[in-house]
């Protein structure tokens, strides 16, 4: 029998290669969709024509029980949330009702459905199996380094408390209602479908426009912050092992290996024939309000049990994502000239 898979956030960079994977796996694959005129669901469609779309609203009750309903999933996967750090200082009560107050109305919907207990309605065998998106920004100012499932938490974002309740509530409905609920504490992970207000990608972006003569200056922050960055389709893999095992139970994320912002933009620049400093410049607006310095995954925990490895190094993810934005400024280049030429 073919699984069926609901994906929340199925428009954001970890929905669109979770949805992937899981097709390549045989699943049908569901992504909630909050209108159905949501202008970024076509592009989604178009990478992936097998996919099938339901009305659905983190901040909704009803509609989530009405697509879970309607979906009837073997698992759901919620990745919908608000996920630039720094919009949580100007957006505080906006990021908490999507981040955290969203993955409740999801475990709710899920409970409601499957019946109390968290087992699915009379006569169906199994059970809905949860998988909850917490993320390393929850260890903010980090007792330890590593960081690893049992390290405490001290998240220094009003995005990384969103977060911490997230995964808290997840772990409460699992041991409350026996619901097979999971959290995956990813550390960061990028890709050329990062969004362009993301570090890494503002960076790949800026190295591309400089080289090509669209801007001239790169504004960035805090350059010595240190990250545990990896490739966003590898970490989607851990998510969906997370789900096949018999027992669910919490798992860190990450690569291991720690980078700066300056080793970002170094090899960025790099890669597309330029010296970064020459073009870029510190803008203390640009500093968050309380910092996190130092975030490094272990792992060992997730490689062990989930057999889940990177298959990109940082460097590699860089030059990947540095390519992939000079194709998309040139191009962007080329249908600008179309339209003063009067083609379009």
């Amino acid at each position: 029998m073919t699984r069926r898979a609901l994906i929340t956030g199925i428009t954001g960079q970890d929905g669109s290669y979770l949805a992937e994977h899981l097709l390549s796996q045989g699943y049908q694959v569901w992504g909630l969709i909050r209108g159905q005129a949501n202008p970024r669901k076509s592009r989604v469609a178009r990478m992936m024509s097998e996919l099938s779309f339901v009305d659905g609203d983190l901040m909704d009750q009803a509609s989530l029980v009405s697509a879970v309903e309607t979906v009837q999933p073997d698992e759901v996967y919620n990745l919908g949330a608000i996920s630039f750090v720094p919009m949580s200082w100007q957006q505080a009560e906006l990021v908490t009702e999507i981040n955290a107050m969203g993955v409740l109305r999801t475990l709710e919907a899920i409970r409601i459905v499957s019946g109390h207990n968290g087992s699915r309605h009379a006569g169906s065998s199994g059970q809905i199996r949860f998988y909850q998106a917490s993320s390393s920004e929850m260890f903010g100012k980090a007792a330890e380094t590593p960081q690893n499932e049992n390290t405490t938490f001290h998240p220094r974002s009003p995005y990384g408390v969103a977060k911490a309740y997230g995964h808290f509530i997840t772990r409460n409905y699992r041991e409350s209602f026996g619901m097979y609920a999971v959290s995956g504490i990813l550390f960061n992970h990028e890709s050329p479908r990062r969004g362009a207000e993301f570090v890494t990608r503002k960076i790949s972006l800026g190295a591309a426009r400089i080289k090509l003569g669209v801007q001239e200056k790169l504004h960035l922050g805090n350059l010595d912050a240190v990250r545990d960055w990896g490739f966003a389709g590898d970490y989607v893999r851990a998510m969906h092992l997370m789900l096949q095992r018999e027992e669910p139970g919490d798992y860190v994320v990450g690569t291991g290996a720690m980078h700066s912002v300056r080793d970002a933009v170094r090899i960025a620049f790099d890669h597309v024939g330029l010296d970064w400093q020459d073009h870029v410049v510190i803008d203390p607006e640009l500093v968050r309000p309380a910092e996190v310095e130092i975030l490094c995954a272990d792992s060992s925990r997730t490689r062990a049990e989930l057999g889940w490895e990177p298959t990109m190094d940082f460097p590699e993810l860089m030059r990947t994502m540095a390519e992939s934005d000079l194709e998309h400024v040139a191009r962007e280049q080329q249908y600008a000239d179309l339209l003063l030429a009067g083609v379009w």
